[in-house]
């Protein structure tokens, strides 16, 4: 990040209700749009126009002055999105992308590198997606140790229905003016929000929402969502408790954690109302508010029923014990994610086969397998991470061997090449341990 940026952020620590009117000059910078384009991947998908990294190469210097000069003179219009479908669990058309062209990517990035050090500031802590140094381990490690340490006693899962088509960009920009007083980084956005999707060859004025797969969509999410819920909850929800509460959020995904039953009640209640005033609503199929704790487990069993389980970032958190007997907030992948991880593996195995030689299959086969035990191997989920390994290893022989008509792996050979490739094994890759000490920094 350049010196001028740092300097942004740290004005905005010192001055928390500073209104920033000159910034703009910061988007338009050559060498600011000079490191976004370096910044950006070249092997990302291409929006409208087919441009990609390499052929933007070409006139480097020549597009991003005219780039800079149409910025300054406000004559800068993002192109439409590219509409592009990925694979949503319970979907059948999949989850809506959209996709920016390669010079819309480099202004997006060149906007969030502005805003950015001014909302970090002001975010609060129980706001964790997309934002630098945290991460959703952070956020499950923050929770576990509060549930396993804190007065919690109920648990409201909340989801919001189609939060990225929905969001009010009116809304969305009154939230802006309250730290932005540039008129032209207003306006550029206004133009961002309503640049229009194009699917099937026609172009789709967007009057709401924020498409994803944008650069800048997460930041502005965490924008809308901080002053529609975080600071709600912090300012107002927390003290009309009668007990302690929590509140947890990640992007789109939130939850809270109350001690006594009324609260959560209230809490659910009342978010209904706070969000249809700014143009959302509750997915009532994925809402529920149940007890979990310390006491759920023996409740529970009293009652002749088992104690209720919850799923949030991809785990399913669950009432456990340690070895002495004492409770512990357990986690597992969660049934959903596992089988998608799984099905996902096999169609890329399936369609790899004629494409790829069998060492490079091994590899990238190994790449796929680190990459999703990097995320779910964690403590208390050796199991579930050992059940992948297994299935994920007998997928990728199954496939290796109809390469061709002839066999192309017994199964002693195929261990020596995994070997070779260095296959990963099930080892905890994140400890998030509730009992663990904290390193002091």
């Amino acid at each position: 990040m350049s010196t001028d940026l740092t300097r942004i952020g740290d004005k905005a620590r010192k001055e928390p209700d500073l209104v920033f009117t000159s910034l703009y000059h910061h988007v338009t910078d050559l060498d600011n749009l000079r490191d976004c384009y370096e910044a950006l991947d070249g092997n990302k998908a291409v929006g409208v126009d087919g441009v990609n990294k390499e052929q933007y190469r070409e006139n480097l210097e020549e597009n991003l002055q005219c780039l800079s000069d149409r910025l300054k003179r406000m004559g800068y219009r993002p192109q439409p999105k590219r509409r592009s479908y990925i694979p949503k669990p319970g979907s059948e058309k999949g989850r809506p992308l959209g996709i920016s062209c390669f010079e819309d990517k480099i202004v997006e990035l060149s906007v969030k590198r502005v805003l950015e050090p001014i909302y970090e500031q002001i975010f609060e802590d129980s706001s964790y997606g997309y934002r630098p140094g945290r991460s959703q381990h952070m956020c499950l490690d923050k929770l576990g140790r509060i549930i396993q340490q804190k007065k919690v006693n109920y648990l409201a899962e909340i989801d919001i229905r189609s939060f990225f088509d929905e969001m009010c960009q009116k809304w969305m920009i009154r939230f802006l003016e309250h730290r932005i007083g540039d008129p032209r980084i207003i306006r550029l956005i206004k133009r961002m929000l309503k640049g229009g999707v194009m699917e099937d060859g026609l172009v789709k004025a967007s009057e709401k929402g924020t498409p994803q797969g944008s650069i800048l969509s997460p930041l502005l999410s965490n924008i809308y969502l901080h002053y529609v819920l975080d600071l709600w909850f912090s300012r107002r929800v927390e003290k009309q408790c009668r007990g302690e509460a929590y509140y947890f959020r990640f992007a789109d995904d939130f939850l809270a954690c109350f001690q006594y039953r009324e609260d959560a009640a209230h809490f659910e209640n009342r978010l209904r109302d706070r969000l249809e005033g700014f143009g959302l609503e509750v997915a009532e199929e994925k809402t529920r508010c149940i007890e979990f704790g310390r006491f759920a487990r023996k409740n529970a069993r009293r009652r002749g029923q088992k104690p209720k389980e919850f799923t949030f970032l991809g785990f399913t958190h669950y009432c456990g014990k340690t070895m002495k007997g004492s409770f512990k907030v357990k986690r597992r992948t969660s049934r959903k994610k596992f089988a998608q991880s799984l099905q996902e593996f096999t169609e890329w195995a399936r369609d790899s086969r004629a494409v790829l030689r069998k060492g490079q299959m091994l590899r990238q086969g190994k790449i796929r397998v680190a990459g999703h035990l990097n995320y779910y191997a964690i403590t208390d989920n050796s199991a579930m991470c050992c059940a992948f390994l297994h299935h994920a290893t007998r997928i990728l022989f199954k496939w290796l061997n109809r390469k061709s008509q002839r066999k192309t792996y017994a199964w002693e050979g195929y261990l020596q090449a995994l070997k070779w490739v260095g296959w990963p094994k099930p080892r905890i890759r994140k400890n998030l341990n509730p009992f663990r000490r904290l390193q002091v920094i």
